[in-house]
């Protein structure tokens, strides 16, 4: 079959090839999906650039996608079906999506509405997951009233945008300064343009020097530690990509929380019912695609071919919302 496939000896976007490789055999406990569309994440050029040791050579590429099932194992107790609509975020230890054919093991894989697309589906997984578990998972959101997302015009900040305002949450977002109309766009109530204002005298002025209660960090690096200086009393920050040092700071001067997510630590995290929550996640996920309440944000639609071209914009930060490629 055809896949999109790296070496060991290679860490650039441009290495990534298509090449034909085996179709996977799935074991009792899983499903063979023909792939219909997938999605493009961050983690997946970060993947290329720095790779697991345990990786097969050739490794397919890609984590979400969206197909129809063709073949189920004979441990089934979801009672899937051969023809039905499915998607799943994948194991970035074991081989992924960006093939004609992927299997999964029953647990993760969730049904698609029939309303909603396999493009739809694919895009809202890794970015929407890690949204939604952010604010359903990880943050207590009683007595909550406002939130501040790093980077809310990407993929994962696009989604949790729209999550906090179907929450009723006041939504504050920082985007450069040629996002800041689609930020606009998707419901965020105060834009902060980094590039030309400054993010903590922007949270005072809106706050009226009181902070945030919540703060969802997507961007790492300086900002999570300037973050515990904008979260108010009994406030949360969950970070996505590294933690503050708190070697200099109590937590419990102001009954603060620093939280992490790390979604697909679920596949090598040992419990069961935290693997199997990946699927109920994406359950509740997407019926808030079909009822209309969340838009997956599909600004690219691309050829499996262009998925290289696609993960490098991902990379030069030229993208708004998400990016995802359609198989023939």
């Amino acid at each position: 079959m055809k896949a999109l496939t790296i070496t060991h000896d290679k860490t650039q976007i441009a290495d990534a090839k298509i090449t034909q490789v085996a179709k996977p055999t799935i074991n009792n406990d899983e499903i063979l999906i023909k792939v219909k569309a997938v999605g493009l994440n961050p983690v997946d050029y970060k993947l290329i650039e720095d790779h697991p040791l345990n990786w097969n050579d050739p490794h397919v590429l890609g984590l979400d996608a969206a197909g129809e099932i063709v073949s189920v194992g004979s441990k089934n107790p979801k009672n899937f079906q051969i023809g039905q609509r499915v998607f799943f975020h994948s194991d970035l230890n074991k081989d992924g999506v960006y093939a004609e054919y992927a299997k999964a093991k029953y647990n993760v894989v969730a049904r698609i509405p029939d309303n909603v697309s396999y493009q739809s589906a694919a895009a809202i997984l890794c970015s929407g997951l890690t949204a939604y578990s952010a604010l359903f998972r990880k943050m207590n959101l009683t007595g909550k009233q406002n939130v501040l997302i790093h980077a809310g015009a990407g993929g994962v900040g696009s989604i949790a945008v729209q999550l906090a305002k179907y929450l009723g949450l006041t939504v504050i977002t920082t985007v450069s300064t040629k996002k800041v109309s689609f930020a606009k766009k998707i419901g965020a109530d105060f834009v902060i343009d980094y590039k030309k204002q400054n993010t903590s005298e922007e949270i005072n002025k809106i706050t009226d020097g009181v902070g945030v209660d919540l703060i969802i960090n997507l961007v790492g690096g300086v900002e999570v530690q300037k973050d515990l200086s904008r979260l108010a009393y009994n406030g949360a920050v969950i970070d996505i990509l590294n933690t503050p040092d708190l070697s200099n700071y109590d937590l419990t001067v102001k009954g603060q929380s620093v939280l992490s997510v790390n979604l697909g630590g679920a596949h090598n995290g040992g419990s069961i019912s935290q693997l199997n929550d990946l699927s109920v996640m994406a359950e509740s996920l997407v019926k808030l695609v079909s009822e209309g309440i969340v838009d997956p944000l599909i600004t690219k639609q691309i050829s499996f071919e262009e998925i290289p071209d696609g993960l490098q914009l991902i990379k030069n930060h030229q993208t708004e919302g998400k990016i995802v490629a359609v198989l023939d």
